[in-house]
């Protein structure tokens, strides 16, 4: 019911986008009409204004049409790790998610942390969140990945250039429970303190919850739900969706090779490079779409690189 309610709630957005491009054509129309009868010059900037709005609705809805995987309208959740390096790599992985955070407030998602494991200094080890809004999965499977920074190291007190890695995984939100059977004696539980902020019963008991599914290795765990029960469901859905992941990056893989073409857009592969020293630079390396105002991206301008990303997959 659930899947029927969102591909209804979909097409429903599709069909308002169309009758927002026909408003923003007859708009264009218009003023190009009446620029000719009245020869009024004022008008040149009406019209400019117009088509580069139109232009750019025209090309937002050129990249939506390439969202037509089985998953890329769902919500999505990530998760972020910190690569080797201490420090260093636990402040890249919250610089990351800051990124990410910023992204979201820029595409009007709502973005929720599932599960976070704090730096021993600075930083984080590791966090989940989830995010939810139109095509959030679509867009933000272009992440996936291994990211790279390069920059004088904040922590180095001689100033030496250092090198970062986090990872970042992507997954579909998926409320409805897949084809897929989950045995309990696949499954190790555990239980400890949630490390987040207190509250009633939070960081009293031991209400958080991870899950090991022994077969595949696969780990996800959630702290911030209020009780130990509520956890553990949240972290059942997580793992549906990591297995409903799996399967489609399975059949994805089956098919690349019997046409003769293996892309490397796993989990495992370097992504992207940030560059903030000897120069300025954001590299991505799977489409070579540069930006070289860092800061920029670093505020979570980064649907450029997302948009490349799509056009060539």
């Amino acid at each position: 019911m659930l899947e029927v309610g969102k591909k209804i709630k979909a097409c429903e957005r599709k069909l308002d986008k169309i009758a927002e491009l026909d408003r923003l054509y007859d708009d264009c129309k218009g003023y190009v009409e009446l620029s000719e009868e009245t020869r009024e010059p004022s008008l040149d900037k009406e019209i400019e204004d117009s088509l580069h709005l139109l232009e750019s609705k025209v090309e937002e809805a050129k990249i939506e049409t390439l969202l037509s995987g089985k998953y890329d309208s769902y919500n999505a959740i990530m998760t972020l790790h910190s690569g080797a390096g201490g420090t260093e790599a636990q402040d890249w992985t919250e610089m990351l998610y800051r990124m990410y955070k910023m992204y979201c407030d820029k595409q009007g998602y709502s973005l929720r942390v599932l599960d976070v494991l704090n730096g021993d200094e600075a930083g984080l080890k590791s966090i989940t969140f989830e995010v939810d809004g139109e095509n959030a999965y679509g867009f933000l499977k272009a992440e996936k990945g291994v990211h790279r920074l390069v920059r004088i190291s904040p922590f180095d007190a001689n100033a030496r250039r250092h090198t970062s890695f986090a990872s970042v995984e992507v997954m579909p939100k998926i409320e409805d429970k897949p084809n897929i059977e989950i045995r309990p004696e696949d499954l190790k539980i555990d239980t400890y303190r949630s490390s987040g902020a207190g509250g009633q019963n939070v960081n009293k008991t031991e209400s958080a919850v991870r899950i090991t599914h022994i077969p595949t290795g696969i780990v996800v765990s959630c702290q911030v739900e209020r009780s130990q029960l509520q956890n553990k469901e949240t972290a059942m859905q997580m793992l549906y969706s990591r297995l409903a992941e799996k399967e489609e990056e399975e059949e994805m893989a089956r098919l690349a090779s019997i046409r003769g073409e293996i892309k490397k857009i796993e989990w495992g592969s370097q992504i992207r490079s940030y560059v903030f020293c000897p120069y300025t630079l954001v590299k991505d390396h799977r489409t070579g779409y540069e930006d070289s105002n860092i800061q920029a991206v670093m505020d979570g301008n980064i649907q450029e690189f997302i948009n490349e990303y799509l056009k060539k997959i």
